[in-house]
């Protein structure tokens, strides 16, 4: 019985424009400084910060949250095997990177790609607020508007 094989290089299998390519764009031209800083004192991780990085955004885009099935994902869906160029980090990897290594700068990565993305016109910022962002209003020091769509535990 023959067995299929994956091709040696899935690059040919990723459309030019999908967003797992704009991903990979958009945290390589993150400042450097941003990962180095994660990491001091040297030392070498098995895992470049920035791959495991692309993973975790990427995986955010999918709605997949978990690190389980984040580590599924690198070992079973192509487009997580192209963005980590076939390396497989495991749920305890991806979940230390996340929760211990980038939970100081994480929004220091988010801000880099949000402006990323609006520079080279994937997003336009006026559409994007926080839910249930409060802001105070003028009418009276009591009165506040809240943006985004009320929780239905609100009154």
């Amino acid at each position: 019985m023959d067995q299929l094989h994956l091709p040696m290089d899935l690059e040919d299998d990723i459309p030019p424009n999908h967003l797992v390519r704009v991903v990979n764009e958009t945290v390589n031209h993150l400042d450097g400084k941003i990962f180095r800083d994660a990491y001091p004192g040297g030392g070498r991780d098995n895992y470049h910060p920035k791959m495991l990085t692309k993973v975790i955004i990427y995986a955010y885009t999918q709605q997949n949250y978990s690190s389980c099935q984040i580590a599924k994902a690198v070992r079973e869906n192509i487009m997580f095997m192209w963005i980590t160029g076939r390396q497989r980090p495991d749920f305890r990897t991806i979940n230390r990177f996340r929760s211990e290594r980038m939970k100081d700068i994480l929004e220091t990565v988010f801000t880099g790609v949000l402006q990323f993305l609006a520079a080279e016109k994937y997003v336009k910022l006026e559409h994007y607020f926080v839910d249930g962002t409060k802001i105070e209003a003028n009418a009276n020091r009591y009165t506040e508007v809240r943006t985004g769509t009320p929780s239905r535990f609100e009154g």
